[in-house]
């Protein structure tokens, strides 16, 4: 496959899961993708060998070094946004810096990577958000500061598909349920609850998530902005 030969694409947050499963969905489409990330040095080095995909360390929570490596790329063709954290409890005890980091990194980075990335983006480019199925709907207690996060990228994507679309560039969210990760594995403790929701009894795998990334990012995904992508074997059914 060689579809994305050529392509200038960066993929923030992809040294792990769903991120390191969409860079190497671009690497086996003849591209060699940049991705950052921020804690995971040594899976970030093991990514980058096998897939000869860029590294490039940064925290997606300091706006100005995230505008800075968005920037640095150029004219992108595609950019993916998948940097995320999750913070769930009673909202009544949650630290309010761990609140306000994880709106830093679920919401104000997205914005403004996506921006900046459409201050010089390709014509016909294409910026690619992953969110979640909790903007939707979050069927549990304890979830309301991270559902706010993932239904305010569900705002941006169909503002910016507007704003951006006279250059064909479009914006599209993916929203998955349960996928499994290092940070929600599908032997968990809560995965018997959450597949109690899912008419598809089970966690989705990340290759799942990005063989729709690709679509979307593909030319098959030309006429497709301003939508949300669910992927969550009925969750929010």
């Amino acid at each position: 496959m060689d579809e994305f030969a050529g392509k200038n694409i960066l993929v923030l947050g992809g040294s792990r899961g769903i991120g390191a499963a969409i860079v190497r969905r671009f690497a086996q489409g003849g591209a060699r993708p940049a991705f950052t990330y921020a804690g995971s040095h040594e899976a970030a080095q093991a990514l980058s060998g096998q897939t000869g995909a860029e590294a490039i360390r940064a925290d997606s929570a300091a706006r100005d070094a995230l505008i800075e490596v968005v920037a640095s790329r150029g004219a992108l063709d595609i950019l993916v946004i998948n940097a995320g954290v999750l913070v769930m409890g009673d909202p009544l005890t949650l630290d309010p810096d761990d609140v306000d980091r994880m709106i830093d990194i679920n919401v104000r980075a997205p914005y403004h990577a996506a921006v900046e990335a459409g201050r010089r983006m390709n014509d016909n480019g294409r910026i690619i958000v992953i969110g979640s199925v909790n903007g939707d709907r979050m069927p549990f207690a304890g979830g309301a500061a991270y559902a706010l996060t993932k239904s305010a990228m569900q705002g941006m994507v169909r503002g910016l598909a507007r704003d951006f679309g006279d250059r064909g560039i479009t914006v599209n969210s993916i929203q998955p349920g349960p996928t499994d990760s290092e940070m929600n594995p599908a032997d968990g403790p809560m995965a018997g609850v959450m597949h109690s929701f899912m008419a598809i009894k089970r966690h989705a795998r990340a290759g799942e998530v990005a063989e729709l990334a690709a679509f979307i990012a593909g030319p098959h995904g030309a006429m497709i902005t301003g939508s949300l992508q669910t992927i969550d074997g009925g969750m929010g059914a």
